[in-house]
């Protein structure tokens, strides 16, 4: 049996796919599974040890569709599970030919599957992996749970290799506890005011000897991490400024390496966070326009996670299309001292965890 699986787009959606891979493999465990999915996203994914294929669409337009198309017809799959449900997604299922093809009941889309989900068009308080895992439904698998069924991102031991050495190259020592602060989103209505990322990181800072701030970004924003930490260090006295550490860009694979060696991971509701979600190290989630309830660590309920939030606003959740208010108050009424407490909180639940104490 050949089974494909699509989900394009977003680094977060791919990571919420990863809990169905497995179970398809559970399910089907001498099938051949590919899985297509864009270049951005593709990290995610690649080291999965429950696919036989990753297939990169790295080309757009329709000449492009067509042609990676009529390679997946060649494959004669004999199921296709579009986890997408976009025009792009649900093209390339169709293409494939799969006799079985099961997407969501989307309008002027339907047609191209010969099994459909429904899939309500408003926003719900419901878990981006339930919503997708509703298309497993049809192949008898029973609903997931996320202690049973956590997002999985193995760590690559290259990435991990190359990480240990850019940390040390940096100072950081082995006993050092190392926070890692996300900074960018790769949607603007979920990035945190740089102002408030710098003052939070200067009171982490701050707070212990021990602790060494490492800032992560998207390739387009490398110049807003800079300023943040160049902002943070000069809000720290002199001999606290090798707190805040300079490595440079991290690719997704070294980015989950580096979630390994955190005692704390910060950070907007953006792939990063998800990844960072595979491991087992604390986490704070700052939620504006989107609700923990949709998009919160799918893992172990167990493992550490602090959601921040601004409650009572009435234009929470929203479409991300226009803020409404127009101030975009989610994000910045969020204080950096509500954060930094909540950070605390988590460092403390980690350590209480592991049987030690910062």
């Amino acid at each position: 049996m050949k089974v494909l699986l699509v989900r394009l787009r977003e680094i977060g959606d791919v990571v919420f796919t990863t809990p169905a891979v497995r179970a398809i493999r559970l399910r089907f465990p001498d099938a051949r599974l590919a899985y297509v999915v864009e270049p951005a996203a593709a990290p995610v994914v690649a080291g999965n040890p429950h696919l036989d294929d990753v297939i990169v669409a790295a080309k757009s337009g329709l000449a492009a569709d067509l042609a990676l198309g009529r390679r997946l017809k060649r494959e004669r799959f004999d199921l296709a599970i579009d986890f997408h449900g976009g025009p792009r997604a649900s093209l390339l299922t169709w293409l494939s030919r799969a006799p079985r093809r099961i997407g969501y009941d989307v309008p002027g889309r339907a047609w191209m599957y010969t099994e459909r989900v429904a899939r309500p068009r408003h926003l719900r308080p419901r878990h981006s992996v339930v919503n997708q895992w509703d298309l497993l439904a049809p192949l008898g698998i029973d609903p997931p749970s996320p202690s049973a069924n956590p997002v999985d991102i193995p760590v690559d031991p290259a990435a991990a290799a190359a990480v240990d050495a850019r940390l040390a190259a940096a100072g950081v020592g082995p006993d050092d506890r190392v926070i890692v602060v996300h900074v960018s989103a790769g949607n603007p209505f979920r990035r945190w005011p740089p102002a408030h990322f710098a003052a939070l990181a200067a009171a982490l800072a701050a707070g212990e000897p021990r602790r060494r701030l490492v800032f992560t970004s998207g390739p387009a924003e490398r110049d807003a991490e800079a300023r943040i930490a160049a902002d943070a260090r000069q809000a720290l006295p002199a001999d606290a400024r090798h707190r805040i550490v300079s490595c440079g860009g991290f690719t997704l694979a070294e980015l989950r390496a580096l979630v390994d060696r955190a005692a704390l991971y910060i950070g907007g509701d953006s792939g990063p966070l998800h990844i960072a979600a595979a491991s087992r190290v604390p986490i704070v989630g700052l939620y504006g326009p989107t609700l923990p309830s949709r998009s919160e660590p799918w893992r172990d309920p167990r493992l550490v996670a602090e959601a921040v939030e601004v409650a009572g606003l009435p234009c929470r959740p929203c479409d991300q299309r226009v803020c409404a208010p127009g101030d975009f108050r989610c994000l910045t009424t969020l204080s950096a001292e509500a954060v930094a407490e909540a950070a605390e909180r988590a460092l403390a639940r980690g350590a209480d965890a592991a049987g030690g104490a910062e």
